[in-house]
């Protein structure tokens, strides 16, 4: 006679495992066991497998700034104002996938020259007060648009741009050139100036335009990031 408390698996004669009321839990509920652990398995794969993905997806973009060109022009009612300014340094993160974007690229705004020790004295002191504001900064949070491996490509890139101490959400639209692991690009934007805070250097005089038209190229390298986000 087999007591209740001894019973073995018939297939094994080991002792089977009591169920929540002292009885062996059936074939049905192993069955169930493993199905579940095998589905948690697999989720846990998938995720660790997506997130994977989507690190694969995160490149880098480092600026030259030997390379990279930042012009500017400024109307009056006689003639254009043309000038540059010198990149100091610009790094890029940005996910293909989410189009999630980090970084930042600074521009010496100490360096602006338009050709005239005068009218630049002027523009330093009086307009961007660059000694108290010595950099602008443009920190990218958004790409949209989809890059291509190679050849060209257009780009919608939100952020802020702080310029003489304040920031300003823009959207600027860039033009992209891929060519092995080199990158180009090329926008153009409207500053208005004025309207942001900053003086308006017209004259009873001489008029100027409030809003100044930015062209930049930039040239640099572009990685696959190998650290973590």
């Amino acid at each position: 006679m087999v007591r209740g408390a001894d019973r073995r698996d018939g297939h094994s004669g080991r002792m089977a495992a009591p169920g929540p009321h002292g009885d062996p839990p059936s074939r049905s509920s192993l069955r169930v066991e493993a199905a579940v652990a095998w589905i948690l398995h697999v989720a846990i794969i998938c995720v660790l497998l997506s997130a994977a993905t989507l690190h694969a997806q995160e490149v880098v973009l480092a600026l030259d700034p030997a390379q990279t060109q930042i012009k500017f022009n400024l109307g009056d009612v006689l003639h254009q104002v043309n000038g540059t300014f010198k990149l100091k340094s610009g790094s890029i993160r940005f996910n293909r996938a989410t189009g999630d974007a980090s970084g930042s690229v600074v521009v010496d705004a100490t360096s602006g020259d338009s050709g005239s020790n005068a009218r630049d004295r002027k523009m330093h002191k009086d307009i961007l007060e660059s000694a108290r504001y010595p950099e602008i900064v443009f920190t990218p949070d958004r790409v949209q648009g989809q890059l291509a491996s190679q050849g060209e490509s257009q780009f919608e890139v939100h952020g802020t741009l702080r310029l003489h101490g304040a920031d300003h959400e823009t959207t600027l639209t860039a033009r992209v050139s891929v060519s092995g692991d080199e990158l180009s690009v090329a926008m153009t934007f409207v500053v208005p100036y004025v309207k942001w805070g900053l003086k308006n250097p017209s004259t009873f005089i001489l008029r100027v335009s409030q809003d100044v038209d930015i062209d930049i190229h930039a040239v640099g390298r572009l990685t696959n990031s190998t650290s973590s986000p």
